[in-house]
């Protein structure tokens, strides 16, 4: 390494700013069970473990399937499912995991929001015995990456109006059709398939169910979709369905209807406004140890009134980011959580998150658009959580349609 303190104009060679620093302004995390501190911990060495590996691996669009299934090992996929065969996870630590690892990596948070969040919690919910004793362990401990495919080319904001589409043919499924953005969904494993049947004079036509589908099956195709400059690190899918052939009991029993599939969405929405607070504290914690090295004009940033300024303004809303979350993890505990406050929760954090980003990557001037400094990963991987799992304006409609009783949907 060369001695940058040797020449006139570069005394510095980088900067410390990915370390962990435990910003809680409020308190808000000082009386976290014992029980659920420990899994935060677990999670905390997990981040800890992987961050430079991830850093190289975000910055080549490549997709470590190793770590995602060290998540499984450290059993950190559980997401609040509550199943007899899965380790109780309470709602706060849940999102305490989604917080940790969103704030090491936002790929690896999004393993967490689709091993887990979504295609373990299908399965949990609406899978028959046979598929759980089959799929549960291993989809739990990522032995077998697992994608929910519901989002299409088509429908995005309008995934109740999806097209693909499933029909009888004998002692067989038959599925066609494309489904896009599908994390997962090309990685040698497994697709939970929400499709609509398409069964003439059948009671069932025309209802949306999901299939277990193995990646495996000839006519499934999953392409890996290239040139993304957010959540580098993980792989999403275009999926084609070209009369891809299951038998009858790869539907799952419980899953019934579009209601179904938004039960799994609202449950995991909550687990997108911890991920939010997870980015947001490490784009402010790195902005404030920024300050503290950064020497200009003869002085450390931080104290510069304007600096501290933002500080403050960034601190404001991780702080309220954080009692969104606390609250939350509090109303699911009691069994008191409406959709529409994890839609205000979403919707506010994404929304904050955004704001904190932006000011630190101005606070951290040009070395906030270096990798190693983070910032710019976390700036660019917040804006895939804030459109996923419902994009702002819906979530918006949601809670407007909750207030005022009145529906501005088309």
């Amino acid at each position: 390494m060369s001695d940058f303190s040797a020449r006139p104009g570069q005394t510095v060679e980088s900067y410390d700013v990915t370390r962990r620093l435990g910003t809680d302004y409020y308190a808000v995390f000082d009386d976290i069970p014992a029980a659920d501190r420990a899994v935060w911990e677990r999670a905390q060495a997990f981040v800890d473990e992987v961050g430079e590996r991830m850093r190289a691996a975000w910055d080549r669009a490549e997709y470590p399937l190793d770590l995602a299934r060290r998540l499984g090992e450290l059993d950190l996929l559980n997401d609040g499912i509550e199943h007899p065969d899965l380790t109780p996870f309470s709602p706060l630590a849940a999102g305490l995991v989604n917080m940790e690892v969103s704030r090491g990596d936002g790929s690896l948070g999004t393993v967490v929001a689709v091993q887990g969040g979504l295609a373990l919690r299908t399965l949990a919910l609406f899978g028959s015995p046979a598929q759980q004793e089959a799929w549960l362990g291993p989809i739990a401990r990522a032995e077998v990456p697992a994608a929910f495919a519901l989002t299409e080319p088509d429908h995005g904001s309008d995934s109740v109006s999806l097209e693909t589409a499933a029909r009888r043919d004998g002692d067989e499924w038959v599925l066609n059709g494309a489904k896009k953005w599908i994390g997962n969904g090309a990685s040698g494993g497994v697709t939970f398939v929400w499709a609509r049947v398409d069964d003439e004079g059948a009671a069932e036509h025309g209802a949306v169910r999901c299939f277990l589908v193995e990646q495996s099956s000839p006519g499934y195709t999953g392409t890996v979709i290239e040139g993304k400059g957010s959540l580098r690190g993980i792989h999403q899918a275009h999926i084609a369905l070209d009369d891809v052939r299951v038998p009858l009991e790869a539907v799952l029993p419980g899953s019934r209807s579009f209601k179904d599939a938004s039960t799994v969405l609202y449950s995991t929405r909550s687990g997108v406004a911890w991920s939010a607070l997870g980015h947001a504290t490490a784009c402010y914690e790195a902005a404030l140890s920024y300050s503290q090295q950064r020497v200009q004009f003869g002085k450390p940033l931080a104290k510069f009134q304007m600096v501290q300024e933002r500080l403050a303004q960034m601190l404001e809303e991780l702080t309220a980011m954080q009692l969104y979350c606390r609250h939350l993890a509090d109303l699911e505990l009691s069994g008191g959580l409406r959709p529409t406050q994890a839609s205000l929760a979403k919707y506010h954090n994404t929304r904050a998150a955004r704001r904190i980003a932006a000011s630190a990557r101005d606070l951290l001037g040009g070395n906030g658009i270096l990798l190693e400094n983070g910032v710019m990963q976390h700036m660019a991987d917040i804006e895939a959580i804030h459109t996923y799992e419902g994009t702002e304006s819906i979530q918006a409609l949601l809670i407007g349609r909750d207030i005022t009783g009145m529906s501005a949907f088309a």
